[in-house]
């Protein structure tokens, strides 16, 4: 049999993975709900995606979606079970320019990393994309630097 997913959510209570699929055979819509066992609020989101993808009964089912987006979700599942919103998760998966990374612990850190990483290979420029142009020079507006105490003289050493 042959599976085309078209959406993918959660469910929070018992922890599961709701996933609306076409059978390619029957063209009928379904919807399958895989339970999520044995995770815990201090789960790996990376390694239960990763072994929910190779499970004998749903990897036929969860070929078609993505590692990310199934840690996406497991990532959501975690966050409810620490007692977090879900607008709370769902915010996380978005960058903020002006957030200070230095304050984040380091698998937050690794996530936001991740999600910087994707979006420069959606946005960068390759060899064959319309309107490439090869060593590209920019000139940006020159803003003026501030003075500092410290950086004034150097007669003390």
């Amino acid at each position: 049999m042959r599976f085309e997913a078209k959406r993918c959510g959660v469910r929070f209570n018992p922890p599961s993975i709701v996933l609306v699929y076409v059978n390619t055979e029957t063209k009928k819509l379904r919807k399958r709900v895989i339970p999520i066992r044995n995770f815990t609020s201090f789960s790996d989101c990376s390694k239960a995606a990763e072994q929910l993808k190779e499970h004998p009964r749903h990897g036929d089912y969860l070929e078609a979606v993505s590692q990310s987006q199934l840690e996406k979700l497991h990532v959501i599942l975690q966050d409810h079970l620490n007692g977090f919103s879900l607008k709370h998760s769902l915010d996380t998966f978005h960058l903020d320019p002006n957030e200070d990374l230095n304050k984040l612990d380091d698998k937050e850190l690794a996530r936001k990393k991740g999600q910087m990483d994707r979006e420069f290979e959606r946005n960068r420029k390759h060899k064959d994309d319309p309107g490439f142009v090869y060593d590209l020079e920019v000139d940006f507006e020159k803003t003026p630097q501030e003075n500092c105490s410290w950086d004034e003289s150097d007669e003390e050493f």
